[in-house]
């Protein structure tokens, strides 16, 4: 929007350096796209190029080289050092690549000075994820995050950055004469940031109301949260498939497959109807502008009752990740929800090494079907009511409280008592059962299950 840039390419040269000590592409671990990042495992060198590959691939770009290397902290010219550029340079040319993915954050300055020396497109870590949320984003909260945070990310690239801001124009309908266009471009982005963070704000109150009917119904929440690529998605379709639902969440070995969230109703042994929530999966050093604009995204993940937390089995970091996604629930406030932990793809590897945790756990292959059951027991037992049922006895007219026990899908079965009256099987927590009493509602246990 604001630089003239080289046309970008598909078939690019990659970079990723260890700087100071060591940590990763920005001497950072982990963050999701609810947290400022997370300091905690070490990844190995190659499990971060191999997400990096990962995450150009899931962007439709052909990588044909990676170079790496190591620096006690960035270039200030061009990031990386000048035997370094050189290097890139000739891999360029060498594998006929068009552009250049770097597995970091780059200032504007950087960037240019980059981009004039090699003649080619110089593609930053954000800018690459950002790329991949606008080709994803589907639903108009979705695509509003996504804007919000482009406009962010943009508006950092203005300041110092090329020089046709430097140009200088006057007249009406400005704020004064001489004003710079660097100055008319930020002033531009504030504005359109206002107006996308209201519609937003719009959005979130409609989220926000369908959350409280739900916990005005009693209907309890699951969100699915874990790793990018660890199955979230395979294992949401695996079980809301009973209930024929077609239009379940994508599914693909690439990152960031699901970025909408989606919500879907199910019925689990126990517990009667609950919501399933299917999130944006975490991922190593997600750039902080995209923060704050996918914050409201995970907020049903701090409000949900139970996280079902999705570990990819065939990972050979696993216990890495484990780490560092209950990190990141720990700083989104988010480390209290009750959580079972759900090792999926054991179809495809044996069983990892993985440490002792305190949260139950539960071995599923989500593409075969193995462990589903245990999976929805445990929800039950999680999120589920009393065990014990209660028959409850209405009259004819009380159609509401009728209506409400099925909504909740606390009815187990009805029947006409002798005196004309519903009689209904029904499980109940105690707070419903409470309320119902003190409408003067009558409550028996159950004999049918003695």
């Amino acid at each position: 929007m604001f630089f003239d840039r080289p046309e970008p390419g598909r078939r690019a040269v990659l970079l990723s350096l260890r700087l100071g000590d060591g940590r990763g592409p920005n001497a950072r671990t982990a963050t999701c796209v609810a947290a400022d990042g997370v300091a905690g495992a070490r990844p190995s060198r190659a499990a971060v190029d191999d997400e990096f590959r990962h995450l150009v691939e899931s962007a439709e770009i052909r990588p044909a080289r990676l170079v790496g290397g190591a620096r006690p902290r960035p270039h200030p010219r061009w990031f990386a050092g000048a035997g370094k550029v050189d290097e890139l340079a000739t891999a360029l040319q060498s594998e006929h690549a068009d552009l250049l993915v770097v597995n970091h954050e780059l200032t504007a300055g950087q960037q240019r000075n980059l981009e004039e020396r090699l003649g080619c497109r110089v593609m930053t870590r954000t800018e690459l994820i950002l790329h991949i949320f606008a080709d994803r984003a589907r639903t108009r909260e979705g695509q509003l995050q996504v804007e919000l945070a482009q406009l962010t990310h943009a508006r950092t690239r203005i300041v110092r950055g090329w020089t046709h801001l430097d140009r200088q124009r006057g007249g009406l309908a400005m704020r004064g004469a001489g004003e710079k266009q660097i100055e008319l471009d930020a002033r531009m982005l504030r504005m359109r940031i206002r107006s996308v963070q209201e519609r937003l704000q719009s959005v979130h109150g409609q989220r926000e109301r369908s959350r409280r009917r739900r916990q005005r119904t009693g209907v309890p929440t699951v969100a699915l949260v874990g790793y990018t690529n660890a199955g979230k998605s395979t294992l949401f379709n695996a079980l809301t498939r009973s209930d024929g639902n077609g239009s379940g969440a994508l599914v693909a070995d690439r990152l960031f497959a699901t970025l909408d969230p989606l919500m879907r109703r199910v019925e689990i042994e126990g517990a009667g109807h609950v919501v399933l929530a299917d999130t944006v999966g975490f991922i190593r050093d997600l750039p902080v502008s995209l923060v704050e604009a996918f914050r409201a995204t995970l907020e049903q993940v701090r409000q949900a009752d139970l996280l079902l937390h999705v570990m990819d089995a065939t990972a050979p970091d696993v216990d890495d990740l484990h780490r560092e996604v209950r990190d990141v629930l720990e700083r989104i406030g988010a480390s209290g929800v009750p959580t079972v932990e759900v090792l999926n793809k054991i179809d495809a590897a044996d069983a990892p090494a993985l440490a002792p945790g305190d949260a139950p756990r539960v071995a599923v292959s989500a593409v075969r079907g193995d462990g589903l059951d245990a999976l929805r027991g445990m929800i039950g037992g999680a999120v589920g009511v009393a065990a014990r049922p209660l028959t409850v006895f209405l009259d004819p007219s009380a159609g509401k409280v009728r209506a409400r026990l099925y909504e909740r899908g606390a009815v187990i079965s009805e029947t006409t008592a002798e005196d004309g009256r519903l009689s209904l099987c029904v499980r109940l927590d105690g707070e419903e059962a409470a309320r119902l009493r003190a409408l003067g509602v009558e409550l028996r246990e159950s004999q049918a299950f003695d």
